[in-house]
C-alpha cells in the first residue's frame, strides 16, 4: 500500500510539463538509436551525460529510462526489416522477424514486436514497483562484507555473461579496475597510476571513460568496417495484427514477460539469455513447428517482451542495490553518480521523488512508445538509409564537445580519445566493453567495503565469510567462475557418441 502511495506521488512528479517533454524526447531518442544499426541506448546515454549537467536529476533521468526503453522497442524494427540485430538482445527477433518481413509479413512482425514490448513493459515495470521496496528493505541489512560479496558477484557474473569468453569478460574487468585505480587514495592520500600528471589527481571523470569506451571507440570499430553498400531494407506499410495474430501472440507475450523480469534482476542476466529462453519455449509449445526457421510469429512476440521485461527487471538491482546489471544500467549508475547520488536504500529514502518519478514516468513511456512505433513504422524504416559515415562522424565530435565542457580541460580531451583507441581495440580483440565500465564504477566501492570489513575483523580475512549473506553471494561467485571449467571438462570426458 505504501508503494502504491509512492506511485501515485510519482506519477504527480512524471505527469508535468516538462517531464513530459523530457520522457518523450527519450522514447524518441531510444527508438531512433534502436533503429540504427551499430548505436545502442547505453552509446546514447554516454553522449548525453556531458550535456546534462543542468538538467534536473529527475527529468534526466526520466529521459534515461526512456532511451534505455525506447532502445529495446527500435531495436526490433532493424532486426526484422534489415537482419541486423540493433543490440545483442535483438539477434532472435532478426530469425524470425526477418523471414516474416520477408514473406511479406513484415507489418505483422512489427506489430507483434511493439505490442508485445508495451504489453511487457507495462507488467514488468508494475513488477518492479513491487520488487524494488522488498529488495531495499532486505539490504538495509547489509554489512560492509556483505556489499563487497554482492560487488564480487556482480564482477564474475557481468564478466560471464556479458562476454562470449570468461577470461575475456575477467581480462575487461582488471582493465576496468585498473582505471577506477586512478587519483588519490582516500584513507592514504598517496596518489596512484597518475604518471604525474595533477589533472589526474581527482580520478579520471567517470562521464570520460563511459563516452570514451562506448561512444568513440564503438564508432572508430563500425567505422573501420564500413561498407559503402546500401542496406537491404524491406518495405513496409502500417503495423497491424489480424485476429489469428492476436491469438498467436497473447500468451508467448506473458511467457516471455515471465522468463525476462526475473532473470533481467540476476546479477549477469542481462536480456540476451531471456530472449534465448522464450525463443526455445515457443518452439517447444508452438502448433506451429513447421514455421520456425522461416517466419514464425511467436518467433518474434515471445522474445520481444522477454526483452523488454528484462529492462525492468534491470532497474531492480541497479535502484535497490546499485547494482548494474547491463552495459545501459552501468552507464545510467554513472549518471547518479554524476548527480552525487549513490542508488541503493538511501536513493529511495532520501531522494523518493526521483525513484517513483522514474519509475512513474515508465508506465507513461511505454505509451508514447506504442503510439510512435505502431503507426509510425514506414518513418523509423527509412531512417535505415542515414549514410553511416556522417552518423559516425557527427558521434565524435559531439563526443569531444560534450567531454571537452565537463571541466574546459584539454588534458579531458586527450584521455578520452586514448580511452577512445582503447575501446576500439577491445572491441577489435573481442574484449567486452561492459565489464570495464562496471569495474570502473563498483571497483572503488568494493575496495572501500573491503577495508570497512577488514578493519572491523581487525584484519582477520575470514570476516569476509562470517555473514551468511556474504557466504552464499560468495559461494554463487566462485560457482559461476568454475562454471564454464567445469562445463569444458565434462564435454571433454564424455564420449562424442553418448552426447550424439
Amino acid at each position: 500500500m505504501d508503494s502504491f502511495r509512492l506511485l501515485l506521488d510519482g506519477f504527480a512528479t512524471a505527469l508535468t510539463v516538462q517531464n513530459l517533454l523530457y520522457a518523450l524526447l527519450g522514447v524518441t531518442l531510444g527508438t531512433l538509436v534502436g533503429v540504427l544499426p551499430g548505436i545502442g541506448p547505453a552509446m546514447t546515454v554516454a553522449l548525453l551525460l556531458p550535456i546534462t549537467f543542468t538538467v534536473p536529476p529527475a527529468s534526466a533521468f526520466i529521459m534515461f529510462a526512456g532511451i534505455y526503453y525506447g532502445g529495446m522497442y527500435g531495436g526490433s524494427t532493424t532486426s526484422i526489416l534489415l537482419n541486423t540485430p540493433g543490440e545483442s538482445s535483438s539477434m532472435i527477433t532478426a530469425l524470425e522477424g526477418n523471414k516474416m518481413a520477408r514473406r511479406g509479413r513484415a507489418a505483422q512482425a512489427l506489430a507483434t514486436a511493439a505490442i508485445g514490448s508495451f504489453v511487457a513493459g507495462t507488467i514488468a515495470t508494475a513488477l518492479l514497483v513491487v520488487a524494488a521496496p522488498a529488495v531495499v528493505d532486505f539490504a538495509i541489512s547489509f554489512g560492509p562484507e556483505d556489499y563487497f560479496a554482492l560487488a564480487v558477484l556482480a564482477f564474475i557474473m557481468c564478466s560471464a555473461v556479458l562476454s562470449r569468453s570468461l577470461v575475456r569478460g575477467l581480462a575487461s574487468l582488471g582493465i576496468g579496475l585498473a582505471i577506477g585505480l586512478v587519483g588519490i587514495d582516500q584513507q592514504t592520500g598517496q596518489a596512484r597510476l597518475t604518471l604525474g600528471i595533477p589533472q589526474l589527481l581527482d580520478g579520471i571523470d567517470v562521464v570520460i571513460i563511459a563516452v570514451g569506451l562506448f561512444a568513440v571507440g564503438e564508432a572508430l570499430y563500425v567505422a573501420s568496417r564500413l561498407r559503402h553498400a546500401s542496406p537491404d531494407v524491406v518495405p513496409v506499410g502500417r503495423a497491424w495484427m489480424g485476429r489469428a495474430d492476436w491469438s498467436r501472440s497473447w500468451r508467448p507475450w506473458l511467457r516471455g514477460t515471465a522468463l525476462g523480469f526475473p532473470i533481467g534482476a540476476l546479477p549477469g542476466g542481462g536480456a540476451e539469455i531471456p530472449t534465448f529462453l522464450s525463443y526455445a519455449v515457443e518452439k517447444r509449445l508452438t502448433r506451429h513447428k513447421d514455421e520456425f526457421g522461416s517466419g514464425a510469429i511467436e518467433g518474434v512476440a515471445g522474445p520481444e517482451a522477454a526483452n523488454n521485461a528484462s529492462a525492468a527487471g534491470t532497474l531492480v538491482p541497479l535502484l535497490s542495490l546499485g547494482l548494474p546489471t547491463s552495459a545501459t544500467a552501468a552507464i545510467m549508475l554513472a549518471a547518479f553518480q554524476q548527480y552525487g547520488l549513490q542508488p541503493g536504500p538511501q536513493l529511495f529514502t532520501h531522494n523518493p521523488a526521483l525513484v517513483w518519478g522514474m519509475v512513474a514516468s515508465l508506465f507513461v513511456g511505454n505509451v508514447m512508445l506504442l503510439v510512435l512505433n505502431l503507426p509510425l513504422a514506414p518513418l523509423w524504416a527509412r531512417l535505415l538509409r542515414i549514410p553511416r559515415p556522417y552518423l559516425y562522424a557527427g558521434i565524435v565530435f559531439f563526443a569531444g564537445l560534450g567531454c571537452y565542457a565537463v571541466n574546459n580541460s584539454w588534458v579531458d580531451l586527450v584521455i578520452l580519445f586514448v580511452l577512445g583507441l582503447l575501446g576500439f581495440a577491445m572491441r577489435r580483440f573481442g574484449l567486452p566493453i561492459a565489464p570495464a565500465v562496471i569495474g570502473v564504477i563498483l571497483g572503488p566501492m568494493a575496495e572501500i567495503q573491503l577495508r570497512r570489513a577488514l578493519a572491523i575483523g581487525a584484519g582477520d580475512a575470514t570476516v569476509l565469510v562470517r555473514s551468511p549473506i556474504a557466504a552464499v553471494l560468495l559461494t554463487v561467485a566462485v560457482l559461476a567462475l568454475l562454471a564454464p571449467l567445469l562445463r569444458r571438462r565434462i564435454s571433454r570426458d564424455v564420449p562424442s557418441e553418448v552426447r550424439r
